[in-house]
């Protein structure tokens, strides 16, 4: 897996750690199965909305500060420049850039995401506890939310209980932009 995957990894062990608990209490903790924690320890699989939030809620610490090692100080307000999001790798097949990063104590997560067409569909679904929103810049985006198949354009919006299994893909051969909002 990635070296990203690797570190994100590398943080929840060292919050298991300082918290004194063994990877199966912790993992109980959150309410995730205990191997499956132990690949999101071992940066060995792709860690879930839903365990990044039910970390960050449980043991008090950011969103931005688990994906990225970055510690958020901002409480009043916080400007981020066009292009100037911070990078966060997700998923390969989409790019995130943080629009909130700095931002201590949010409310919900803030993304900027792009897809580059695919020559095959999506393959990847997932589900996360919440909700969430995706406002279509630019492209044209499919969304399959539970088995079924939306196609939204420039201008579009989608709001989902992202707790059902869903996935995104570029239509076409342009990239789709989108501003995700996630509650």
């Amino acid at each position: 897996m990635t070296e990203t995957l690797k570190q994100i990894g590398a943080r929840i062990k060292a919050i298991r750690e300082m918290s004194e608990l063994s990877a199966a209490d912790f993992a109980k903790s959150i309410d995730i199965d205990p191997v499956l924690y132990l690949k999101y320890e071992n940066g060995q699989a792709d860690i879930s909305v839903s365990a990044l939030s039910a970390i960050s809620t449980k043991y008090k610490v950011e969103m931005t500060a688990l994906l990225s090692g970055i510690e958020p100080k901002l409480q009043r307000i916080s400007v981020v420049k066009k292009g100037r999001g911070l990078n966060v790798e997700r998923r390969k097949e989409y790019n995130y850039q943080d629009l909130a990063y700095n931002f201590i104590n949010k409310k919900a997560e803030f993304f900027l995401v792009s897809i580059e067409p695919l020559t095959q569909n999506a393959t990847h679904s997932y589900s996360h506890q919440g909700h969430e929103f995706n406002y279509i810049l630019e492209g044209c985006l499919k969304i399959i939310h539970d088995n079924k198949e939306y196609i939204l354009e420039e201008g579009d919006c989608v709001y989902f209980d992202s707790g059902f299994k869903h996935a995104m893909e570029a239509v076409g051969n342009k990239t789709v932009r989108f501003l995700a909002v996630v509650l």
